[in-house]
């Protein structure tokens, strides 16, 4: 078995793996933020909802007729077909439901305070910065952009809510908050007709498993 420590990279994008040579194209995005949000008062979790574009593309395309060059087929182009392939998706389609989150381009912020930033403008909580308990970082994008992102868990109250949230309006976000309760939780995160990232997957398993106890809750699906 070849070791991958036998990776040799050279300047540019080209790479030699076991002998071969490789090329490959990546994005450069900045790091980011995301905070597990759980309200103790009413014992839910507050999540958001966005449309997500490239989400929606890719219902899209199944949708749609192929691309000329899926078209090909031995050399010879396929003859156009008038069958009607369905209507395209609702924008609903691209929506997913996802952890308040937010990228790291504050360079004279720490990432507890951008994520306290996040918090406030995406779901209407003010958080002081000492309540966020970091959880985890992890590698997101491993294949197109090697991106960093950092999870945070915060607990709020009905008190701490000072607005609607929903974004920046002015950053072209439009972002809907949505609540799920604790014992509903589980079911929610493992049901597959609600598209969700997997932030949001291991973060509501990570509560179980840490914070369970404390409220006397079943991990039981």
């Amino acid at each position: 078995m070849r070791n991958i420590s036998e990776v040799q990279i050279p300047r540019g994008r080209e790479l030699q793996q076991n002998g071969t040579k490789k090329s490959w194209d990546f994005m450069r995005t900045h790091d980011s933020v995301s905070v597990l949000i759980f309200n103790t008062t009413s014992h839910c979790f507050i999540l958001v909802k966005q449309f997500r574009p490239a989400v929606y593309m890719c219902e899209w395309e199944k949708h749609t007729p192929q691309s000329p060059e899926d078209k090909v087929k031995e050399g010879e182009e396929k003859e156009e077909s008038e069958e009607s392939h369905g209507d395209p998706p609702t924008a609903a389609a691209g929506v997913t439901y996802e952890l308040c989150a937010g990228l790291v381009d504050k360079p004279d912020l720490s990432l507890e305070e951008i994520a306290r930033q996040e918090i406030l403008e995406e779901c209407g909580y003010d958080v002081p910065v000492s309540k966020l308990r970091k959880i985890t970082s992890y590698r997101s994008g491993v294949g197109v952009t090697g991106s960093k992102q950092t999870m945070f868990y915060a607990e709020v109250s009905d008190d701490n809510c000072v607005g609607e949230g929903g974004g920046e309006p002015q950053e072209g976000e439009l972002i809907e908050v949505v609540k799920v309760p604790l014992q509903e939780s589980m079911n929610f995160a493992f049901d597959e007709s609600l598209p969700k990232t997997m932030g949001v997957l291991f973060s509501f398993m990570w509560f179980h498993s840490n914070m369970a106890p404390k409220y006397k809750i079943s991990t039981n699906v």
